[in-house]
């Protein structure tokens, strides 16, 4: 089979791979239909991820359909359809009981183990270990386009940024990064009934979208940042200021618009050390929250997808065929130039 394989930093070649195949009884095979490109990904050829080795296929997001099963597995068939999300679980362990499976003692101490530990989904297929308790079965009537999205971005968004920050019904969210996951994050705040919802970012096509996705005001980066987006709250802050990007500047923007009493929910993944005002932040009683994605809300988010409660589909703006995945890369890693937020890869 072909994949999309990594041969160390600012490495990689589509390439022929021995195909995927069943080695425990709790694996399946599936069939990738429809994948994407995540920033951790871009970190990966920048070689940011020590753990990712030459000759690793990479992707960790896919919807595809059921060609193997192991011995083991009981609640998949071949021939059916479903998605691939960026975390397994072995559903026993102490942690997948809490309901953090991203720490999945069984399957290396991290539920992200595709296309970092083990081979990926940017792949013709791909082995899903501990299937029955990592994939999920595709409702009827939602689309590869719509469901791809639900991997990752979208989790990612509303549990590492709504759910951490503790939205709740007439708040006001500002969130700081208009890509794809915080755009995740704009999508979902609606959930949880915020009131307004204020982007921040220095594209103005991610702002333009992040309207579009619900936010009710959009601030472009500039000198006046922060005085801009305390203006809109009456010169309190926000309830909960979700960082979306990563870099210390946001998280220290996020940091100041913060009101008394309020949240930061750090999505970002930050390479260097971030510097915070701690002798200004410890008596406003702020909470700070960070995290790696448990995939936990995936039922609900497919829910709210199906019933067209969340448009999940707005998120991929380009689509490519699998093996067109060079040019994916080459779009979605200067997606300000190419106005991009998400692309969509299929194997068409």
């Amino acid at each position: 089979m072909k994949a999309l394989v990594y041969h160390g930093p600012n490495s990689k070649a589509w390439e022929d791979v021995p195909d995927a195949a069943v080695v425990d009884p709790t694996d399946v095979v599936v069939r990738v239909e429809t994948t994407t490109i995540c920033g951790t990904d871009l970190h990966i050829l920048q070689g940011d991820v020590e753990a990712v080795t030459d000759g690793r296929i990479l992707g960790h997001e896919a919807v595809g359909t059921v060609t193997e099963v192991g011995a083991a597995v009981t609640g998949f068939a071949v021939g059916d359809r479903v998605l691939v999300p960026a975390i397994t679980r072995c559903g026993r362990c102490a942690y997948c009981q809490r309901g953090m499976p991203s720490h999945c003692q069984t399957v290396g101490g991290i539920g992200w183990i595709f296309g970092h530990l083990i081979d990926g989904t940017q792949a013709e297929s791909v082995r899903v270990p501990y299937a029955d308790t990592s994939l999920y079965r595709m409702p009827e009537g939602v689309t590869d386009e719509q469901a791809i999205f639900l991997a990752d971005s979208l989790p990612t968004g509303y549990e590492v940024g709504v759910l951490a920050g503790n939205v709740r019904p007439g708040h006001t969210v500002a969130v700081v990064g208009a890509g794809a996951v915080g755009l995740a994050a704009v999508l979902t705040t609606g959930l949880w009934g915020a009131s307004r919802v204020i982007a921040v970012d220095s594209n103005k096509f991610r702002l333009t979208k992040a309207l579009e996705f619900g936010a009710t005001d959009a601030v472009e980066v500039g000198p006046g940042t922060v005085a801009d987006v305390l203006a809109l709250t009456d010169g309190l802050g926000v309830d909960v200021s979700i960082e979306a990007v990563g870099y210390p500047q946001t998280l220290q923007t996020a940091a100041a618009l913060v009101r008394p009493g309020g949240t930061i929910a750090n999505i970002g993944v930050h390479g260097v050390p971030v510097e915070l005002p701690m002798q200004e932040m410890w008596i406003k009683n702020v909470t700070l929250t960070m995290g790696l994605v448990d995939t936990t809300s995936i039922p609900t988010l497919l829910t709210m997808v199906a019933s067209g409660r969340i448009p999940a589909e707005k998120m991929g703006t380009h689509t490519f065929g699998l093996d067109e995945i060079d040019r994916a890369y080459e779009v979605f890693g200067n997606a300000s130039a190419h106005e991009a937020l998400k692309v969509v890869i299929t194997a068409r």
